[in-house]
C-alpha cells in the first residue's frame, strides 16, 4: 500500500502522516471483505465492506510495477461482484485524487468531497457505482 501511495510523488512527510492508513489492522481482517491479488507474488490488495445496502471500498492498492495490466480492474471487478452478492445496490469510494479517474472509467461517478482520514485539511472525491445498474452477478462475467 504504501509502494502505491508513494507511486503518485508524495513527499516523505505526506506518507509519514498517511502511514497509520496505509497498513492493515486486526480490524481490517475481521470487518469486510478482503483478497490479494497474487500473480508470483502479490501485486495488489482490496478490502471491501457491506453494510445493507452500501458498500464501501475501503482499500484498493496495486503494486506501481502491475499498474495498468489489470490489477485493478480485477480488483474492482471482484468488489463490485461481491458487494452485489451481500446485497448492496451501491458501492462508495473516498478515492485519492490521482485515482478518481479509474474509478470513473469503471462506471464511478463523482457525489461530493470527504475529509481525509490522514491529512488534516485534504479533501478526497466521494464517488458511487450504482450497482442496481449491473447485471446480477449470477448472469455476467466480472
Amino acid at each position: 500500500m504504501h509502494r502505491s501511495k508513494a507511486h503518485w510523488g508524495y513527499d516523505v512527510e505526506f506518507m509519514k502522516a498517511a502511514r497509520a492508513v496505509l497498513q492493515l489492522t486486526e480490524d481490517d481482517l475481521a470487518d469486510g471483505h478482503l483478497v490479494v491479488f497474487d500473480a508470483g507474488g502479490p501485486q495488489g490488495i482490496c478490502k471491501l465492506v457491506v453494510d445493507g445496502s452500501c458498500a464501501d471500498l475501503d482499500k484498493l492498492f496495486v503494486a506501481p510495477e502491475a499498474m495498468g495490466k489489470g490489477v485493478g480492474r480485477a480488483l474492482m471487478r471482484w468488489a463490485m461482484r461481491t458487494a452485489q452478492a451481500a446485497g448492496a445496490t451501491r458501492l462508495e469510494i473516498e478515492a485519492d485524487p490521482d485515482a478518481a479517474p479509474f474509478y470513473e472509467r469503471m462506471g464511478a461517478r463523482v457525489i461530493g468531497r470527504v475529509p481525509s482520514e490522514a491529512i488534516a485539511g485534504r479533501m478526497l472525491p466521494h464517488l458511487r457505482i450504482d450497482l442496481s445498474d449491473l447485471a446480477p452477478a449470477s448472469e455476467r462475467s466480472i
